[in-house]
């Protein structure tokens, strides 16, 4: 087959996103105003929550979400080992402790038969992260943690993903989304905090703005223009821009089909590299609807041709993009010089480590891209 350059990820965007800017731009409302509020409502309705505020990020919402919970120092928050490192970060901007958990190799989410073992009585929240797009057993998760035990949803590459029925972001008691790039939605930078707790919301939403008492909104459409906001909370400037909630009202409207596209092109892969016996392709669920973010596949070092960083080299010389999964956090410094692990601490995320890669999954890809990924992986 001819040779195709074929990317990881890359958005999908066009004209329509482009018009959509004109009316932000064109009133002159360019911060925090009436397309983020609109960006959020459609949010939380099609993911059925009672609220959703939109943020700078995932890493700011979960950030946001565990201060507005009361989350300080002395306070232990379980992570698991195998995540993007913003996941333990926000633990440690509240001044509190990651406590790792392994993670299963088949699902690359929490290893749920480990949490009980990890709990105290310092344990004030949780963070089950839906990797990928898959969804964490939730309804097993709090079988297994006390009730006052916070459930905060890691959701960055759950937009419209379910379990159960229940849509990512309405399992726990909170949740945050992101819309980076290479994310099923995007808006450049940004993300979405969800949750049905209409006292907790309140607490987010003057956080959010500085621990402002009113919203901008208020101050400059309000009768009395002099009124200034008290602040009773410590918060932070972490508002999204009206330029990104229009982008952001495009691509909801749109999600729903992004992922019914990619489900097809996941059957196709799981159908064509199913004879690839040194490739085993990703968990799907059976009680529930993969949110499909990434592809993400694990090389077995028992019967594959070359290592997984040389399969990966040799699929970008052929112009195939890949990436590996994502980190064993307790491997990165910083957190080997603050807690002291050694690699085989947690063995299900080294092994998703050095084993895991993503191959190409995004809704720019045609039919001749998909046929080339296969055809470069079977000729390997």
């Amino acid at each position: 087959m001819k040779k195709r350059n074929i990317a990881i990820a890359e958005p999908v965007t066009g004209e329509e996103e482009w018009q959509a800017t004109r009316e932000p731009i064109k009133s002159g409302w360019l911060t925090q105003g009436p397309k983020v509020a609109e960006f959020e409502a459609e949010f939380a309705a099609m993911h059925g929550v009672k609220h959703a505020l939109a943020v700078t990020s995932c890493t700011t919402g979960l950030h946001l979400a565990l201060a507005a919970m009361g989350i300080g120092e002395g306070d232990e928050v379980i992570v698991p080992a195998f995540t993007w490192i913003s996941t333990a970060n926000v633990v440690l901007y509240c001044g509190a402790k990651p406590v790792f958990v392994d993670v299963s190799p088949v699902t690359f989410n929490m290893a749920l038969e480990q949490i009980a073992e990890k709990i105290t009585d310092k344990t004030k929240a949780i963070i089950p992260v839906h990797l990928f797009g898959l969804c964490v057993d939730v309804e097993a998760l709090r079988a297994v943690i006390p009730s006052h035990i916070k459930v905060l949803e890691d959701a960055a590459c759950a937009a419209g993903a379910q379990y159960n029925g229940v849509y990512a972001g309405g399992l726990g008691d909170v949740a945050a989304f992101s819309f980076h790039p290479r994310k099923s939605i995007t808006t450049g930078e940004g993300g979405m905090i969800t949750t049905n707790n209409s006292d907790l919301f309140e607490i987010m939403s003057e956080m959010r703005n500085h621990g402002a008492t009113i919203s901008e909104e208020q101050r400059h459409h309000g009768p009395k223009p002099y009124i200034l906001p008290d602040f009773n909370l410590l918060g932070f400037n972490y508002r999204m821009t009206d330029l990104q909630g229009t982008i952001g009202l495009v691509k909801l409207s749109k999600l729903e089909g992004f992922i019914e596209e990619r489900a097809n092109w996941a059957a196709y892969y799981h159908e064509q590299l199913a004879d690839v016996n040194w490739l085993h392709t990703p968990h799907e669920p059976t009680n529930g609807k993969h949110g499909w973010q990434s592809f993400l596949t694990v090389v077995d070092p028992e019967f594959a041709p070359f290592g997984r960083n040389s399969l990966m080299d040799k699929l970008q010389d052929q112009g195939v993009s890949t990436r590996p999964g994502t980190h064993a956090v307790h491997m990165l410094g910083l957190y080997q010089e603050k807690y002291g692990y050694g690699p085989s601490a947690f063995p299900g995320a080294l092994k998703c480590h050095e084993n895991t890669m993503a191959i190409p999954l995004h809704n720019r890809m045609t039919e001749e891209d998909y046929a080339y990924v296969v055809h470069v992986l079977k000729s390997l």
